[in-house]
């Protein structure tokens, strides 16, 4: 991985050449985020009130430490069950578009999830995240403790822009289109990700060297053919390029 000279951007390099700018979340939206989760947390906790009131009962000191040991459970467990439910987001990352990936742009890991939440009663202190704040402010990668010990970052999820088209798919005959319905097939059987996936590498045809470029077409058409069944004399001739680019063409030209 190497990171951009961008303090706000960080840069990752996957193993077939292809880099991926992300756009880092500012301390100020992860603070918002944050609050709103911890409005979530509070309506979880009056949820569980009654078990604190039970022990008021007994012991007002001690139902004041079940109030602050419950407290912590709900948002360590809060942050654990949907971070990892919801691929790296929480309500508050959800409002504000935000999302916890790993530092090397894989799929967070369970131990991953796990750390970076249980080090939030590290972060938190003294209060109000003072330290995982600070940490934040003075990490060249606005990273809090939880995310240095988990190897992860906060990216900020841009609305990308309509593709052009155009610029890679040609008026030219696409053999796919005689076989309506194995098209339909192919568009149910493709989900939005791995068409999004082919599309962008196509768009990032001449960021790749040849030699590359073929190795990374080869993968995705023999993995693409499992999905769509279109018969040899559709597919007779065809190099691994252009089968993609008609099988993108399908997907998101009606």
């Amino acid at each position: 991985m190497n990171a951009a000279e961008l303090t706000n951007i960080v840069e990752i390099r996957t193993p077939e050449g292809i880099s991926f700018p992300l756009h880092l979340a500012s301390p100020v939206s992860r603070c918002l985020a944050w609050t709103m989760d911890f409005f979530c947390i509070l309506v979880l906790q009056n949820a569980l009130s009654m078990i604190v009131r039970l022990f008021l009962i007994l012991s007002p000191d001690f139902a004041q430490g079940m109030a602050i040991a419950l407290y912590f459970v709900i948002s360590i467990l809060y942050g654990i069950i949907l971070e990892w439910a919801w691929n790296g987001q929480t309500f508050g990352k959800r409002m504000f578009c935000l999302r916890v990936i790993d530092a090397d742009g894989m799929k967070l890991s369970p131990s991953q999830v796990v750390v970076r939440n249980l080090l939030r009663a590290v972060d938190c202190l003294p209060a109000f995240y003072l330290a995982g704040g600070a940490f934040s402010l003075l990490s060249p990668r606005y990273q809090r403790l939880g995310d240095i010990a988990g190897r992860t970052y906060v990216i900020r999820e841009l609305k990308a822009a309509d593709p052009d088209l155009n610029s890679i798919l040609t008026d030219k005959y696409n053999s796919f289109r005689n076989y309506p319905y194995l098209m339909a097939r192919a568009r149910a059987g493709i989900p939005p990700n791995e068409a999004t996936l082919l599309l962008r590498s196509l768009l990032r045809r001449d960021t790749l060297d040849a030699q590359r470029r073929a190795e990374i077409y080869s993968k995705l058409a023999e993995y693409v053919k499992e999905k769509a069944l279109f018969p040899q004399e559709a597919t007779d001739g065809l190099s691994d390029e252009r089968y993609l680019k008609n099988i993108v063409d399908i997907l998101y030209r009606r």
